[in-house]
Protein backbone atom coordinates (compact mmCIF):
# COMPACT_ATOMS: atom_id res chain seq x y z
CA UNK A 1 0.00 0.00 0.00
CA UNK A 2 1.10 3.81 -0.95
CA UNK A 3 1.19 5.70 2.33
CA UNK A 4 2.08 9.54 2.15
CA UNK A 5 2.93 12.13 4.49
CA UNK A 6 4.24 11.87 8.05
CA UNK A 7 1.22 10.27 9.89
CA UNK A 8 -0.74 7.62 8.89
CA UNK A 9 -4.05 8.17 11.42
CA UNK A 10 -6.86 5.91 12.04
CA UNK A 11 -9.85 5.79 14.86
CA UNK A 12 -8.91 3.00 17.92
CA UNK A 13 -11.89 0.79 16.11
CA UNK A 14 -10.38 0.75 12.91
CA UNK A 15 -7.24 -1.42 14.03
CA UNK A 16 -8.26 -4.33 12.12
CA UNK A 17 -9.46 -2.16 8.84
CA UNK A 18 -8.01 -1.93 5.69
CA UNK A 19 -6.16 1.71 5.33
CA UNK A 20 -6.96 2.85 1.85
CA UNK A 21 -5.54 6.13 1.91
CA UNK A 22 -7.53 8.94 -0.88
CA UNK A 23 -6.29 12.17 0.67
CA UNK A 24 -3.26 13.71 2.28
CA UNK A 25 -3.63 15.63 5.26
CA UNK A 26 -6.27 17.67 6.53
CA UNK A 27 -8.74 20.02 4.36
CA UNK A 28 -9.01 22.29 7.57
CA UNK A 29 -5.89 22.03 9.40
CA UNK A 30 -6.22 25.21 11.15
CA UNK A 31 -7.51 23.62 14.62
CA UNK A 32 -4.90 24.80 17.73
CA UNK A 33 -4.71 21.41 19.53
CA UNK A 34 -4.13 19.65 16.82
CA UNK A 35 -0.44 18.90 15.54
CA UNK A 36 -0.90 16.54 12.97
CA UNK A 37 -1.09 17.31 9.59
CA UNK A 38 0.95 20.94 10.56
CA UNK A 39 3.46 19.94 7.68
CA UNK A 40 1.08 18.82 4.67
CA UNK A 41 -0.78 20.57 2.51
CA UNK A 42 -4.11 18.98 1.83
CA UNK A 43 -4.04 17.23 -1.57
CA UNK A 44 -6.29 14.53 -2.73
CA UNK A 45 -3.97 11.50 -3.95
CA UNK A 46 -3.43 10.63 -7.91
CA UNK A 47 -6.48 8.10 -8.74
CA UNK A 48 -3.97 5.47 -10.39
CA UNK A 49 -2.15 5.28 -7.04
CA UNK A 50 -5.29 4.59 -4.83
CA UNK A 51 -6.72 2.19 -7.44
CA UNK A 52 -3.39 0.60 -7.08
CA UNK A 53 -3.85 -0.11 -3.54
CA UNK A 54 -7.38 -1.25 -3.94
CA UNK A 55 -5.63 -4.11 -6.33
CA UNK A 56 -3.38 -4.89 -4.15
CA UNK A 57 -5.93 -4.90 -1.17
CA UNK A 58 -8.19 -7.53 -3.58
CA UNK A 59 -5.07 -9.43 -3.76
CA UNK A 60 -3.72 -9.59 -0.20
CA UNK A 61 -6.20 -8.55 2.75
CA UNK A 62 -8.61 -11.01 1.71
CA UNK A 63 -8.81 -11.47 5.54
CA UNK A 64 -10.41 -7.98 6.46
CA UNK A 65 -13.72 -6.89 5.85
CA UNK A 66 -13.54 -3.09 7.11
CA UNK A 67 -12.03 -0.38 4.77
CA UNK A 68 -10.56 3.14 6.57
CA UNK A 69 -10.81 5.91 4.08
CA UNK A 70 -7.37 8.16 5.11
CA UNK A 71 -6.18 10.77 5.63
CA UNK A 72 -7.87 13.71 7.52
CA UNK A 73 -11.33 14.42 5.91
CA UNK A 74 -12.29 12.34 2.91
CA UNK A 75 -15.39 13.31 2.45
CA UNK A 76 -14.56 16.62 1.46
CA UNK A 77 -13.98 15.18 -1.78
CA UNK A 78 -16.88 15.44 -4.59
CA UNK A 79 -19.80 13.39 -4.43
CA UNK A 80 -18.74 12.25 -8.25
CA UNK A 81 -15.19 11.00 -6.90
CA UNK A 82 -16.63 9.62 -3.82
CA UNK A 83 -19.53 8.06 -5.70
CA UNK A 84 -16.68 6.50 -8.02
CA UNK A 85 -14.38 5.55 -5.20
CA UNK A 86 -16.92 3.34 -3.32
CA UNK A 87 -18.16 1.83 -6.29
CA UNK A 88 -14.51 0.80 -6.87
CA UNK A 89 -14.23 -0.75 -3.36
CA UNK A 90 -17.31 -2.95 -3.83
CA UNK A 91 -16.40 -4.14 -7.33
CA UNK A 92 -12.64 -4.93 -6.37
CA UNK A 93 -13.74 -5.47 -2.05
CA UNK A 94 -17.08 -7.25 -2.69
CA UNK A 95 -16.44 -9.05 1.06
CA UNK A 96 -15.66 -5.80 2.77
CA UNK A 97 -18.63 -4.72 4.66
CA UNK A 98 -17.86 -1.73 6.31
CA UNK A 99 -16.36 1.74 4.57
CA UNK A 100 -15.56 4.73 7.01
CA UNK A 101 -14.22 7.89 6.90
CA UNK A 102 -13.69 11.00 8.68
CA UNK A 103 -15.60 14.20 8.18
CA UNK A 104 -15.79 17.49 9.73
CA UNK A 105 -19.03 19.89 9.66
CA UNK A 106 -18.57 21.81 7.05
CA UNK A 107 -17.54 18.63 4.31
CA UNK A 108 -20.77 17.41 5.59
CA UNK A 109 -23.06 20.17 5.67
CA UNK A 110 -21.73 20.28 1.74
CA UNK A 111 -23.68 16.91 1.47
CA UNK A 112 -27.37 16.83 1.29
CA UNK A 113 -29.09 13.85 3.02
CA UNK A 114 -29.78 12.39 -0.31
CA UNK A 115 -26.15 12.42 -1.35
CA UNK A 116 -25.54 10.88 1.75
CA UNK A 117 -27.86 8.24 1.41
CA UNK A 118 -26.34 7.14 -1.77
CA UNK A 119 -22.68 6.70 -0.26
CA UNK A 120 -24.55 4.66 2.22
CA UNK A 121 -26.33 2.72 -0.45
CA UNK A 122 -22.88 2.46 -2.08
CA UNK A 123 -21.08 0.91 1.38
CA UNK A 124 -20.15 3.87 3.68
CA UNK A 125 -21.06 2.60 6.56
CA UNK A 126 -19.47 4.99 9.67
CA UNK A 127 -18.80 8.64 9.36
CA UNK A 128 -15.86 10.13 12.71
CA UNK A 129 -16.83 13.45 13.22
CA UNK A 130 -14.67 15.59 15.96
CA UNK A 131 -16.60 18.21 18.08
CA UNK A 132 -14.02 18.44 20.95
CA UNK A 133 -16.38 20.98 22.66
CA UNK A 134 -19.98 22.02 22.51
CA UNK A 135 -19.51 25.44 23.79
CA UNK A 136 -19.06 28.09 21.15
CA UNK A 137 -16.33 30.11 22.97
CA UNK A 138 -14.51 27.57 22.93
CA UNK A 139 -14.72 26.22 19.14
CA UNK A 140 -14.16 29.92 17.83
CA UNK A 141 -10.77 29.55 20.34
CA UNK A 142 -9.29 26.18 18.82
CA UNK A 143 -10.47 28.08 15.33
CA UNK A 144 -12.57 24.45 14.49
CA UNK A 145 -14.09 26.13 11.67
CA UNK A 146 -17.61 25.56 12.95
CA UNK A 147 -20.04 26.55 15.79
CA UNK A 148 -22.20 24.18 17.82
CA UNK A 149 -25.35 25.24 15.92
CA UNK A 150 -23.22 23.92 12.75
CA UNK A 151 -22.07 20.69 14.58
CA UNK A 152 -25.93 19.45 15.48
CA UNK A 153 -26.54 20.02 11.72
CA UNK A 154 -23.80 18.09 10.30
CA UNK A 155 -24.34 15.58 13.34
CA UNK A 156 -28.33 15.20 12.53
CA UNK A 157 -27.43 15.24 8.92
CA UNK A 158 -25.43 12.15 9.08
CA UNK A 159 -27.93 10.21 11.49
CA UNK A 160 -31.09 10.92 8.67
CA UNK A 161 -29.21 9.57 6.14
CA UNK A 162 -29.28 6.20 8.35
CA UNK A 163 -25.43 6.57 8.92
CA UNK A 164 -24.06 5.74 11.88
CA UNK A 165 -22.07 8.86 13.42
CA UNK A 166 -19.20 8.46 16.18
CA UNK A 167 -18.21 11.85 17.81
CA UNK A 168 -15.40 12.75 19.43
CA UNK A 169 -14.88 15.30 22.44
CA UNK A 170 -11.92 16.51 24.25
CA UNK A 171 -11.78 16.82 27.51
CA UNK A 172 -9.03 19.60 28.97
CA UNK A 173 -9.18 21.67 25.65
CA UNK A 174 -11.54 24.45 27.32
CA UNK A 175 -8.97 25.26 29.79
CA UNK A 176 -9.23 25.77 33.78
CA UNK A 177 -11.21 28.45 33.50
CA UNK A 178 -14.09 27.60 30.97
CA UNK A 179 -14.25 23.45 31.93
CA UNK A 180 -17.72 23.82 33.44
CA UNK A 181 -19.10 25.82 30.74
CA UNK A 182 -17.49 23.41 28.23
CA UNK A 183 -18.68 20.30 29.87
CA UNK A 184 -22.56 21.37 30.29
CA UNK A 185 -22.23 22.64 26.47
CA UNK A 186 -20.85 19.67 25.09
CA UNK A 187 -22.87 17.06 26.88
CA UNK A 188 -26.15 19.59 25.41
CA UNK A 189 -24.49 19.22 22.02
CA UNK A 190 -23.89 15.53 21.49
CA UNK A 191 -27.67 15.29 23.09
CA UNK A 192 -29.04 17.38 20.53
CA UNK A 193 -26.49 15.35 17.58
CA UNK A 194 -27.63 11.51 19.18
CA UNK A 195 -24.21 9.97 17.58
CA UNK A 196 -24.33 6.40 17.74
CA UNK A 197 -20.64 6.19 19.22
CA UNK A 198 -19.60 9.42 21.56
CA UNK A 199 -15.41 9.20 22.19
CA UNK A 200 -13.93 11.28 25.09
CA UNK A 201 -10.13 11.96 25.16
CA UNK A 202 -8.04 14.13 26.94
CA UNK A 203 -6.15 16.83 25.81
CA UNK A 204 -2.21 16.33 25.36
CA UNK A 205 -0.49 19.31 24.29
CA UNK A 206 1.50 18.84 21.13
CA UNK A 207 5.02 21.27 20.66
CA UNK A 208 4.10 21.85 17.22
CA UNK A 209 0.58 23.60 17.99
CA UNK A 210 -0.45 27.11 18.93
CA UNK A 211 -2.28 25.46 21.95
CA UNK A 212 0.70 24.12 22.99
CA UNK A 213 2.25 27.61 22.11
CA UNK A 214 -0.41 29.61 24.80
CA UNK A 215 0.69 27.56 27.36
CA UNK A 216 4.20 27.85 27.53
CA UNK A 217 3.53 31.91 27.47
CA UNK A 218 0.93 31.72 30.34
CA UNK A 219 -2.01 32.21 28.43
CA UNK A 220 -3.61 28.92 28.91
CA UNK A 221 -4.40 26.53 32.16
CA UNK A 222 -4.47 23.14 31.21
CA UNK A 223 -6.98 21.53 34.07
CA UNK A 224 -5.51 18.86 36.68
CA UNK A 225 -6.78 15.50 36.95
CA UNK A 226 -9.61 16.57 39.71
CA UNK A 227 -10.89 19.16 37.34
CA UNK A 228 -10.48 16.69 34.38
CA UNK A 229 -12.86 14.25 36.56
CA UNK A 230 -15.41 16.94 37.03
CA UNK A 231 -15.77 17.95 33.88
CA UNK A 232 -15.99 14.45 32.39
CA UNK A 233 -18.70 13.94 35.10
CA UNK A 234 -20.94 17.03 34.20
CA UNK A 235 -20.18 16.53 30.44
CA UNK A 236 -22.05 13.09 31.41
CA UNK A 237 -24.42 14.52 33.68
CA UNK A 238 -25.73 17.09 30.92
CA UNK A 239 -26.16 13.69 28.59
CA UNK A 240 -29.40 12.94 27.76
CA UNK A 241 -29.27 10.26 24.86
CA UNK A 242 -32.07 8.17 23.84
CA UNK A 243 -29.26 4.98 22.64
CA UNK A 244 -25.69 5.15 22.46
CA UNK A 245 -22.46 4.16 23.57
CA UNK A 246 -20.14 6.00 25.58
CA UNK A 247 -16.28 5.50 26.07
CA UNK A 248 -13.65 6.88 27.82
CA UNK A 249 -11.23 3.88 26.52
CA UNK A 250 -8.19 6.00 24.75
CA UNK A 251 -4.53 6.22 26.20
CA UNK A 252 -5.07 9.69 26.69
CA UNK A 253 -7.78 9.48 29.21
CA UNK A 254 -6.99 8.55 33.18
CA UNK A 255 -10.50 6.71 33.34
CA UNK A 256 -11.34 4.19 31.15
CA UNK A 257 -15.54 4.30 30.74
CA UNK A 258 -17.35 1.35 28.45
CA UNK A 259 -20.68 2.24 28.78
CA UNK A 260 -24.52 1.85 27.03
CA UNK A 261 -26.40 4.95 27.49
CA UNK A 262 -28.72 5.84 28.94
CA UNK A 263 -29.00 2.00 30.71
CA UNK A 264 -25.48 2.84 32.39
CA UNK A 265 -25.42 6.56 33.17
CA UNK A 266 -26.37 6.19 36.94
CA UNK A 267 -22.99 3.73 36.99
CA UNK A 268 -20.86 6.39 35.51
CA UNK A 269 -21.24 9.08 37.54
CA UNK A 270 -21.10 6.80 39.84
CA UNK A 271 -18.00 5.26 38.17
CA UNK A 272 -16.43 9.10 38.62
CA UNK A 273 -17.27 9.89 41.87
CA UNK A 274 -15.59 6.91 42.78
CA UNK A 275 -12.47 7.85 41.27
CA UNK A 276 -12.67 11.49 42.50
CA UNK A 277 -12.90 10.74 46.17
CA UNK A 278 -9.59 8.48 45.31
CA UNK A 279 -11.17 5.15 45.54
CA UNK A 280 -10.17 3.91 41.82
CA UNK A 281 -7.09 3.75 40.70
CA UNK A 282 -6.38 6.21 37.66
CA UNK A 283 -3.81 5.48 34.72
CA UNK A 284 -0.58 6.54 35.38
CA UNK A 285 1.35 9.69 33.40
CA UNK A 286 4.26 8.03 31.95
CA UNK A 287 0.77 5.19 29.81
CA UNK A 288 -0.88 8.18 28.71
CA UNK A 289 -0.72 8.77 24.76
CA UNK A 290 -2.18 10.05 21.63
Amino acid sequence: MHYEGAHIIRPPSEADSIILQVTVGCSHNRCTFCGTYKEERFRIKDQAIVEADLDFAARYCGRQSRVFLADGDVLALSQRRLVELLGKIKHKLPWVNRVSLYGNARAIRQKSVAQLLALKQLGLHRVYMGLESGYDPVLEAINKGADSAAMIEAGQRVRAANLFLSVTVLLGIAGAALSQEHARATGQVLSAMEPNQTGILTLMLLANTPLYQRKTAGKFELPDQQALLRELRTMVEHLDLKKGQLQSNHASNYLAINARMPRDKQAVLTAIDRALAGQTRLKPEYLRAL
